[in-house]
């Protein structure tokens, strides 16, 4: 009976904003948790992008594999932008502007989604299309918010 109880907590402080910060026993932790997700969202992002670009081949199998990565951790780095978590590459701005940015990493979230879905599919054209959409919501972030 406890475990269930137990689980509930947790799943309820991830979901908490206001929570997110006392998650992480140090600003670091919180900074090094997002940098490390995006950089493994980013490496598998990329990897969809040699295929859209034509510098690989089309492997259907292998780029529904890695959009379903990317799709999986898109949801993770937010929990790690709580107050008192400034720092990293990212900009003042987020914590200013948390509700901008919150809506980016939404937009975001569901273009990589509908990624996800396309790759699926089979279809490069279409991956293609939704690969540019979650590139545009990715780039308008790190535009924004993202030390140079």
């Amino acid at each position: 009976m406890k475990q269930p109880i137990l689980v509930a907590g947790v799943l309820l402080s991830l979901l908490v904003p206001g929570m997110a910060h006392a998650q992480f026993a140090k600003t670091e932790d919180a900074i090094k948790y997002r940098a490390a997700t995006f950089v493994v969202m980013g490496n598998h992002f990329s990897r969809i992008g040699a295929v859209v670009k034509g510098e690989k081949p089309f492997d259907k199998n292998e780029v529904a594999a890695n959009a379903a990565v990317v799709a999986s951790l898109a949801h993770l780095p937010w929990q790690a932008f709580g107050p008192g978590t400034e720092g990293g590459k990212s900009l003042p701005e987020i914590w200013k502007e948390m509700d901008k940015f919150k809506a980016g990493s939404e937009k975001m979230q569901k273009a990589v989604a509908e990624l996800n879905t396309a790759a699926k599919s089979g279809n490069l054209e279409t991956i293609k299309i939704a690969f540019g959409e979650a590139g545009k919501s990715c780039k308008a972030c790190h535009d924004n918010y993202r030390k140079k």
